[in-house]
C-alpha cells in the first residue's frame, strides 16, 4: 500500500481526523501533516503545499487535502508542478480522477460530505490504478509539457 499525506485546514480538521483513523483501520500508511489541533486562524494553501512536496516525492505516494468546499485545497496543490489534484464528490468521479487523469491528491470539502460518504470516495481514490492508455497518457504529456514551460 501506498503512503498517504494527509492534511487539512480549520474547516477540514473534523474529516481529516476521522479519515486518518479509517485509514489506519484499513491498513494505511498516513502521515499526517496537519494540524495537529483546529487552529481557526490558519490558511489551506500552507496545508496543500506541504502534501503536494511530500507527493511529489514519490509515484506511489498519494494526497488526501479537506477544506469546506475542497476547492481552495484543489487550488493551492494543483499548483506545485507534477501533482494532479481532483475533487471527488462520489467513488466513482474518485476511482475515473485515477484512472483517466492519473490524480494523485483527493481533495474533499467536509461541509459537503458526510464521514462514510468520505470513507467510500477515499477508498475508491486509493485502490484505483491509471489505466494507462495512449489517449490519456497523451493528454497528461500535454500537461506536463505546459508545466516544465
Amino acid at each position: 500500500m501506498s503512503t498517504v499525506y494527509l492534511a487539512a485546514d480549520h474547516a477540514g480538521f473534523k474529516l481529516k481526523e476521522h479519515l486518518k483513523k479509517f485509514l489506519f483501520k484499513q491498513g494505511y500508511t498516513v502521515m499526517d501533516l496537519g494540524p495537529e489541533k483546529l487552529a481557526r486562524d490558519d490558511d489551506y494553501p500552507d496545508y496543500a503545499f506541504k502534501v503536494a512536496r511530500q507527493v511529489i516525492k514519490s509515484d506511489q505516494a498519494k494526497g488526501i487535502l479537506v477544506c469546506h468546499n475542497g476547492v481552495g485545497v484543489c487550488i493551492a496543490a494543483g499548483k506545485v508542478r507534477g501533482i494532479r489534484a481532483t475533487q471527488a464528490f462520489n467513488p466513482k468521479m474518485a476511482k475515473e480522477a485515477v484512472g483517466d487523469d492519473n490524480a494523485n491528491v483527493l481533495c474533499l470539502g467536509q461541509g459537503y460530505l458526510k464521514d462514510k460518504e468520505a470513507e467510500k470516495i477515499v477508498l475508491s481514490f486509493l485502490k484505483a490504478d491509471f489505466s494507462g492508455l495512449k489517449r490519456h497518457q497523451r493528454r497528461l504529456d500535454k500537461i506536463k509539457r505546459m508545466e516544465i514551460k
